[in-house]
């Protein structure tokens, strides 16, 4: 009788430990990663949530891109190994479950292996941000950097908005348009717009009259940029 109920005993012990382990292995949810190459940053958001026979499915945005929603064709969790795949992006990714907050791998993009850890979070970073009264720089601003045998222009959207002051940024003669800011700080007069995908950063310094603001552009040496407030949409690079 004894054996029999120690029989048991192992028995709920052994079905208790397999309900926890299946607890701490739904991955549904938001999850949040950074992939560094080099001095740039590209910032992941993985929308994780099941099928209505269980098995997976998810969504990837990259902020720092402004897309949103992209396609995660196939996704996977197999113990603790997490693997998904993207054919609009052509990039998969391989990475292993820590715990029930936490994924350690590496993405994949037609080139090498890039680490990338994701985060299990409740607040992602946002991609679209409530409209707030206007600040007095909110616009268009455009301007121009000399580069080596040609001029670069560079025009920046500034928008106040419920979380604070956000850019985007457009390159016309590189056929750049609408990329976001990962951060846009304003002291006083002083303005810095940080674009960590590129990488690179506008810092400046408004004048009083709030039609220009005069600084340098950082990417690896600092160039000079006058932005002046565009009264008109920029024109768009001729066609090559």
């Amino acid at each position: 009788m004894k054996r029999i109920l120690t029989l048991a005993l192992l028995m709920i012990v052994a079905v208790m430990t397999a309900a926890s382990v299946a607890r701490a292995q739904d991955i549904a949810g938001d999850w949040q990663g950074t992939i560094y190459a080099g001095a740039r940053e590209l910032r992941l958001v993985l929308h994780v949530s099941k099928n209505a026979d269980g098995s997976l499915k998810a969504t990837v945005d990259s902020p720092d891109q402004a897309s949103v929603g992209i396609a995660i064709d196939t996704i996977a969790l197999e113990g603790n190994k997490l693997r998904f795949t993207s054919a609009p992006l052509k990039a998969s990714y391989e990475g292993t479950l820590k715990g029930s907050d936490s994924i350690n791998g590496n993405w994949t993009q037609q080139g090498p292996k890039l680490a990338l850890d994701f985060k299990k979070t409740t607040n992602p970073v946002k991609t679209v941000h409530k409209p707030a009264a206007p600040s007095d720089i909110d616009g268009t601003w455009e301007g121009a950097l000399d580069t080596p045998g040609s001029k670069l222009r560079i025009v920046f959207h500034l928008t106040n908005t419920e979380d604070g002051l956000e850019a985007t940024m457009d390159s016309p003669d590189q056929k750049v348009s609408g990329w976001p800011a990962t951060a846009v700080t304003r002291k006083g007069a002083s303005l810095r717009i940080e674009m960590k995908q590129v990488p690179g950063y506008f810092q400046g310094k408004i004048s009083k009259t709030l039609d220009s603001i005069s600084g340098d552009w950082s990417q690896g040496a600092d160039i000079p940029l006058q932005l002046k407030r565009a009264k008109t949409e920029p024109a768009a690079a001729p066609k090559q």
